[in-house]
């Protein structure tokens, strides 16, 4: 069972950043496609962005259209940990956002809920106009 605890969500302007970080308890999560989705009141879950294991030490990152280019997926083997960097933060981005994993290498299917097999408790991320 992967455990996975999220941090450094928080109040922040319009324009401001926020980092969050994904604790993983898998010795193996250099494996790991991890994935970011975020939920916003009476909205739906969705995606916004992941970093997918392909082979050894490559790895492909995705985003969806409503963040790239403002929000920045990255790893951290030796730490077991996944990182979210989001600048130029828009009030629309307000939400709370999970962490999530799999053992499964995606692609055309990255975005899907039902392809992750473990998921975080959720941190807010609240952002003010």
């Amino acid at each position: 069972q992967v455990q996975l605890v999220e941090s450094g969500g928080g109040l922040v302007q319009a324009g401001g950043s926020l980092r969050l970080s994904c604790a993983a308890s898998e010795r193996t999560f250099s494996r790991y496609t991890m994935g970011w989705f975020r939920q916003a009141p009476g909205k739906e879950r969705e995606f916004v962005a992941a970093v997918s294991w392909i082979s050894w030490s490559t790895y492909n990152t995705y985003y969806a259209d409503s963040v790239k280019g403002r929000f920045t997926v990255s790893r951290d083997n030796a730490k077991n940990a996944v990182y979210l960097q989001m600048n130029s933060l828009k009030p629309e981005d307000t939400a709370v956002y999970y962490c999530a994993a799999t053992l499964t290498s995606l692609s055309r299917t990255v975005g899907a809920i039902e392809e992750y097999d473990y998921w975080g408790q959720g941190t807010q991320v609240t952002v003010s106009s």
